[in-house]
């Protein structure tokens, strides 16, 4: 008998412990995977993806990606798609992937992927403001959280803006030899990626992405209220995103051969962010969420940086500079101090049950900032 308890113990022990690290590694993976689009996205558009058609194919192959999710899983538990419904879900596909992520490829062609990945930690702060704007969320400036949010998004407009506009000195840590062997080999253009770097317009652009797909936070959270169908949701956006970004691309490429994906770079990346970054990321992070919360989801957002650092570094030989550094650090710290300001508020106001919660899960507020289907235009 006491062997068997002991026994049952350690089962239940294990189990635990396997219930805590699998979110962790599953986020892990996740920032991988959405850190390889980074690179495999500048590859394909310096062998000559026009971004928007590479946007335009992201979102066919999300489409179908996603559908059979929505169909089977929603099949019987969908409300009823009405006329407003479809109107918002039109607005969602407008700012979330149209503007989100025809600026961000752009922005991306025309920068490198530290900084597009370093600039996309700002969204929680913009959001936040834009959440102010429209009376989602209120500063509080006589409490420690309001004055942590308020911080923390100057801190982040600052890091964003020091990275965009200062560069400093390169920092040495040396060349890597993988470049020439791997990157050099799927790109038809064999001018280094950094020669078409646009240390203003690239930034530009995606300070201006971050601000479109924080305006599709405020549309979702009143979406979501009334139509609590993810998967639906996101195969309605990406159709309609599909023909928004083909009538766009139309007019900026008229070149019919441009829409040919005619290298093995453009498929892998059309078919990769598609699956990987849309499908699959949209999957993992909504059981991450239910797990352990959206707090947790979203702080793992600067280990992204990290890891594009590493690869772009390695595969691209980007160069790192002192702005970037000091930027992405500032960047992250207000991130953080957002972060840490929402939860407190949150447990403020009762929004987490603390009776249904374990000690180590006190920071999971069910936030706007950090909404349940965010993930499948990331990026």
């Amino acid at each position: 008998m006491v062997g068997s308890s002991v026994s049952s113990s350690s089962l239940i022990s294990s189990g635990a412990r396997g219930g805590e690290l699998m979110p962790f590694i599953a986020m892990v993976m996740l920032q991988i995977g959405y850190a390889g689009m980074m690179i495999l996205s500048k590859l394909a558009m310096d062998a000559g993806l026009n971004p928007f058609v590479f946007v335009t194919y992201r979102q066919i192959f999300a489409t179908i990606a996603t559908y059979p999710f929505a169909f089977f899983l929603e099949r019987k538990t969908r409300p009823r798609i009405t006329l407003s419904v479809l109107f918002q879900i039109f607005l969602c596909s407008l700012t979330g992937v149209l503007g989100n992520q025809g600026l961000y490829f752009i922005g991306l062609d025309n920068s490198t992927p530290t900084i597009a990945c370093a600039l996309a930690n700002i969204l929680p702060a913009v959001t936040f403001l834009f959440a102010v704007l429209f009376r989602q969320e209120t500063l509080g400036l006589r409490t420690i959280a309001g004055q942590a949010k308020v911080v923390g998004t100057l801190v982040c407009v600052g890091g964003a803006m020091l990275l965009s506009f200062y560069h400093g000195p390169e920092i040495g840590v040396g060349n890597s030899a993988i470049h020439w062997k791997y990157a050099e080999k799927m790109t038809d253009n064999k001018n280094n990626s950094a020669n078409k770097v646009n240390f203003f317009l690239g930034p530009f652009l995606l300070l201006l992405s971050a601000a479109a797909w924080s305006l599709w936070f405020i549309i979702q959270a009143r979406l979501s209220t009334t139509f609590s169908a993810p998967y639906t949701t996101t195969t309605l956006m990406c159709l309609m995103a599909s023909v928004e970004c083909a009538i766009v691309g139309a007019c900026v490429e008229h070149d019919i051969s441009a829409w040919s994906l005619n290298s093995g770079i453009k498929i892998i990346a059309s078919l990769y962010s598609a699956i990987v970054c849309s499908a699959l990321a949209f999957c993992v992070m909504s059981w991450c969420i239910k797990k352990k919360g959206a707090l947790y989801v979203s702080v793992f957002t600067p280990l992204l940086l990290v890891i594009t650092a590493i690869l772009s570094w390695a595969l691209l030989r980007e160069k790192l500079n002192l702005g970037i550094c000091l930027g992405s650090t500032l960047i992250i710290g207000g991130l953080y101090g957002v972060l840490w300001g929402k939860s407190k508020e949150a447990k403020q106001i009762g929004i987490i049950n603390k009776d249904e919660i374990k000690p180590d899960l006190e920071l999971q507020p069910n936030s706007r900032l950090n909404g349940d289907h965010h993930v499948h235009a990331e990026g």
